[in-house]
């Protein structure tokens, strides 16, 4: 094949989003599929990755929809102001179940999936809340100690897992920087990353020892190398692209990360267009 005809056939490395839609969130797979959350209304939006071309599945319950992922066929959303998080049916956007976190003023700001159940981080309260992965028994509360210290602002936002397969990794929005936990104990232990700072931290992504982070109002995902404990890392690289606008979080498929443009910059209007962009780690 002539690199004319593979040119015309390579995916799409920018996605359009519905007008109007305030992206926030992203999950990928499985397969060539991306799902794009609304910070304004909840609604989910599905992309063929190799066309580009997509739908929204589920309307939303017109409250935000944020962090996401998938495992299998469901999809685990957190859900912002609403101190809750729901479990849709990746294929149809059917909400299979609905749980309600905590009654304390929250924000519910994004989840990772384990063995255990899915793990939600809280921007407002010291605690993550774990929902069971077949829907049947109560909500986990885990307090967060150790050296992490909540402040005014956005604190824990952007999980994921450690290398271990066990631990959680989180970054703190307001402070810059990123924690280890024990999800048996709620202790954290601060990441040393030599010095480095990751300022406006939001979105957080690991594949193995390598963790994307995206700092969100600075157009950056900062490549950071961590032991195979997680007790420390190196930036070893920043993403950029003159196409960012304000990313908040990213996820991978195949070859290539995708982050959607929250705009926050830009203020929102139904006619407002937003958009996924794709680079290469």
């Amino acid at each position: 094949m002539g690199a004319t005809a593979q040119a015309a056939t390579a995916p799409p490395d920018q996605i359009a989003l519905p007008a109007g839609f305030q992206p926030e969130g992203i999950a990928a797979g499985p397969g060539p599929v991306a799902f794009v959350s609304s910070r304004s209304s909840g609604a989910i939006y599905r992309a063929d990755l190799e066309t580009g071309k997509g739908t929204v599945i589920n309307k939303g319950p017109g409250t935000p929809s944020l962090g996401m992922e998938t495992l299998g066929d469901k999809l685990y959303v957190a859900g912002g102001r609403a101190g809750d998080a729901r479990t849709l049916d990746a294929k149809t956007g059917e909400v299979l179940q609905n749980f309600k976190l905590t009654d304390k003023a929250s924000f519910i700001n994004d989840v990772v999936v384990t063995k255990e159940g899915a793990w939600y981080t809280d921007s407002t309260n010291p605690t993550l809340y774990m929902t069971p992965l077949d829907g049947c028994g109560p909500v986990t509360t885990l307090p967060l100690t150790g050296d992490i210290v909540y402040k005014d602002g956005f604190n824990a936002n952007g999980i994921t897992m450690a290398p271990d397969g066990h631990s959680l990794l989180l970054i703190q929005s307001n402070a810059g920087k990123l924690f280890k936990v024990d999800p048996a104990t709620g202790v954290t232990k601060a990441v040393d990353l030599h010095g480095e700072v990751l300022t406006a931290g939001d979105g957080l992504y690991a594949d193995g020892t390598t963790a994307y982070a995206v700092q969100n109002q600075l157009n950056t995902v900062a490549v950071i190398e961590l032991n195979a404990d997680a007790t420390e890392g190196k930036i070893v690289k920043k993403l950029t692209d003159p196409r960012f606008d304000v990313p908040t979080s990213v996820a991978q498929a195949g070859d290539r990360l995708y982050l959607p443009n929250a705009r926050f910059n830009t203020k929102p209007a139904p006619d407002t267009p937003y958009d996924v962009i794709s680079v290469q780690p």
